[in-house]
């Protein structure tokens, strides 16, 4: 896996949720297709789908908060009720692929073989980028502190 680590800040408006970890992977996509219902609310779409997830911070850790949204590029002062506006600035270790169970556990690799140490008070980000053959890539974004 080719990893890159850089400094990258997401200005992201979406729905906010909150669930058990165990149920990201059927409560994350049911709130992105609520989240796309109400996209046409939004003045200035610029980025690509988004999702930010709270890592788990260990096994005691059983409800994690995430954002389902867009990126955009100016910082918004007006949002849609319900909706929210988050902004994140750290270093990243980022990784890209389809295959996206895969492509977490390459970068958490990656990361360890960089000498980074994954800083994990910071949330995780997802961009969804459409492929031209139907697909879809994902660009992983996992917070790292410097080696």
């Amino acid at each position: 896996m080719n990893g890159e680590k850089r400094n990258e800040t997401f200005r992201v408006v979406g729905l906010k949720g909150k669930s058990n970890f165990a149920d990201f992977s059927t409560e994350v996509p049911r709130l992105a297709k609520q989240f796309l219902e109400r996209v046409d609310e939004l003045q200035a779409v610029t980025g690509p789908e988004v999702a930010v997830y709270e890592p788990k911070r260990d096994s005691d850790h059983a409800e994690g908060i995430y954002y389902v949204g867009v990126i955009v590029n100016e910082p918004l002062n007006n949002v849609p009720d319900g909706m929210t506006y988050i902004e994140l600035d750290e270093e990243y270790a980022l990784g890209k692929g389809q295959d996206i169970g895969n492509l977490h556990k390459d970068l958490k690799k990656w990361i360890e073989e960089q000498g980074y140490q994954r800083k994990n008070e910071a949330y995780i980000v997802e961009t969804y980028h459409p492929l031209e053959d139907g697909g879809e890539e994902v660009v992983i974004y996992l917070p790292v502190q410097g080696a």
